[in-house]
Order: C-alpha cells, then sequence, then structure tokens
C-alpha cells in the first residue's frame, strides 16, 4: 500500500502547525524549511485543506496559516480523507460506480480493509505525533 506525496507532505505540513498551535501563525516557506519540503508543493496542499476547515490563514505581515482547531482535534484520517479521500478502493465508497459491485466476489475484503485503517488513523492525532517526536 503506498500513499501519496501529498498525504506524507499534508500530514508533515499539519505537524508543524499542530507544534505551534496557540503561538500564531507560520508563513510556509518557514514550514517548508523545517521540513526541507517545496514551497510550492506546499502552497498546493494548504488549500484543500484550508477548504475542509483544517486549518486558517492570516493576511499580513505577519500572517501565515494555523490550525483551525486542537491539535487533539484533528486526526491523520481527518489529513487523509482531504489529501486521497476516505476511500481506498471505489469499490469502499458509498455509492460504487462499479458493474461488478452486485456480484463482486472480492469487495468484501476491501470494504473490511478500509474500515481497519480509517478507524485506526481516526485515532492518531496530531496531538499524539508531537508527543511522540518530544
Amino acid at each position: 500500500m503506498k500513499l501519496t506525496t501529498r498525504t506524507r507532505y499534508g500530514t508533515r505540513l499539519m505537524v508543524e502547525l499542530a507544534k505551534n498551535y496557540e503561538k500564531g501563525p507560520l508563513q510556509l516557506n518557514e514550514i517548508a524549511k523545517r521540513q526541507d519540503l517545496p514551497l510550492k508543493y506546499l502552497e498546493q496542499i494548504v488549500m484543500p485543506l484550508r477548504e475542509a476547515g483544517l486549518i486558517k490563514s492570516v493576511r499580513g505581515v505577519k500572517g501565515g496559516h494555523m490550525l483551525a482547531r486542537p491539535p487533539e482535534d484533528i486526526s491523520v484520517f481527518d489529513i487523509l480523507k482531504v489529501t486521497e479521500g476516505d476511500a481506498l478502493t471505489p469499490c469502499t465508497e458509498d455509492d460504487p460506480n462499479c458493474d461488478r459491485f452486485p456480484h463482486c466476489e472480492t469487495k468484501d475484503v476491501w470494504i473490511k480493509i478500509n474500515k481497519i485503517i480509517s478507524e485506526e488513523l481516526k485515532k492518531i492525532s496530531l496531538n499524539k505525533l508531537i508527543e511522540k517526536g518530544s
């Protein structure tokens, strides 16, 4: 199983914001430097995270980005849902667009795996990630 760079970088971005929670906004260039990530890529990742209500942006000289909620209220699943979607395969979506779905022999295993992974990722908050790094 692979996660895209978008998810890995998005999670690292969110960890930096969690470390800075209640200290004010962070600029993307600072996050890029701290995490050794490409600034242009972070600029693309920020937009969907903001649209999902996970981060908020502050304009101005001392502006930047910050978490929209406390780190303990944002899970790795929340980030993954924004960056990848919440379905492991199209079979596990609420309305699968597959002609084979009604008689597919393998759909149950994909649904089960998706459920297990989702439940486990929901248990891992940003707070837990930054506590482990301390």
